[in-house]
């Protein structure tokens, strides 16, 4: 029998998906750089770690609170208390990204209309944009997104 690192999880079970880590560690290097199949394993391992990591920190955060929900805060105390304090920033900023860009895609649970009529070239696009602007974040460029921009015009005509 495996032993369970994860609750209710068998050490296999614990994983990210391969062709999708492939491709972000791809996107990260300059097109010249080859990465090892070895070495692509050893990264996504070492990205569950780090997650199971944060979880579980994140839970010790939650109960020393007595919650019983982990919220974002807790997760940006975890990143403090484990010495990645310098990342909360560029985390939060990450986390108010992804509600902008939820806020319309999902209510109540439920997916809205214009999820499901995006054609899978639109889906490409968006997806290539998100990627485009997870780069620009680990570079440590900032960018207002497009919906927030488009608030902030608005904003401006109704003046």
């Amino acid at each position: 029998m495996e032993p369970m690192d994860i609750v209710g999880k068998t050490k296999e079970d614990a994983s990210l998906p391969k062709a999708t880590m492939t491709k972000i560690i791809k996107e990260m290097l300059p097109p010249d750089v080859r990465v090892a199949r070895d070495t692509q394993d050893l990264l996504i391992e070492c990205c569950v770690e780090f997650i199971n990591l944060i979880s579980s920190e994140s839970n010790e955060v939650c109960n020393r609170e007595d919650k019983r929900t982990i919220a974002p805060e807790h997760v940006l105390k975890a990143l403090e208390v484990l010495g990645f304090g310098e990342y909360t920033e560029e985390v939060y900023a990450a986390y108010e990204q992804h509600k902008l860009e939820t806020v319309d895609t999902v209510r109540a649970g439920k997916w809205s209309n214009n999820v499901a009529e995006m054609t899978e070239e639109e889906a490409l696009a968006a997806q290539q944009r998100m990627f485009a602007e997870a780069r620009a974040r680990m570079n440590g460029v900032v960018t207002v997104p497009p919906k927030q921009q488009d608030l902030e015009a608005e904003q401006k005509m109704d003046c």
